[in-house]
Formats: C-alpha cells, sequence, structure tokens
C-alpha cells in the first residue's frame, strides 16, 4: 500500500452509471423472498437476481392488466397441461 495517494483526478457519483430507463431505488424485502430469487438464479448458473426480480414484476404487471376471460382461459391451459 502506498503511503499516500492522489486523488486530484477522482470525481464523485457512482463508479457504474445507472443504465437508461432504469431507476434506483431501496427496497426492502423479505428474506426469504430475496433467498427465493438468489437461488433461482444460482440454479440457473447465474445472472443476477435484480434482473429476476425485475422480470417477475414486469410479469404481474402485464398479468393485473389481463383480461379475466384470458386470464381464466390461460390457467386453464396450465391446469390441463399439468394434469394431461
Amino acid at each position: 500500500m502506498k503511503q499516500e495517494y492522489d486523488f486530484s483526478n477522482g470525481k464523485r457519483g457512482a463508479v457504474v452509471p445507472v443504465s437508461q430507463g432504469k431507476t434506483r431505488v431501496t427496497i426492502r424485502l423479505d428474506d426469504d423472498i430475496l433467498e427465493w430469487f438468489r437461488n433461482e438464479v444460482d440454479a440457473a448458473g447465474g445472472g443476477n437476481y435484480q434482473t429476476l426480480i425485475n422480470l417477475a414484476l414486469r410479469d404481474f404487471v402485464g398479468r393485473s392488466r389481463e383480461p379475466l376471460e384470458s386470464t381464466l382461459r390461460r390457467v386453464l391451459r396450465e391446469e390441463l397441461k399439468r394434469a394431461g
């Protein structure tokens, strides 16, 4: 380790800029939920658990906009596929 460091050209702020269209937020999640997402990413061979959470939220939002008839048809197809 050096005795002194030169920070005269240093810049303040985040080291990695936030991607366009993304906003940094602080959110509190239950430990078991966070652990589930991390385990899913590990089981898939790696990746980013935050991306997986984002995809799950996007899926939820998309489904909550889905008309009731479409929801029922989708659920019935899924259940019939599991039973068959």
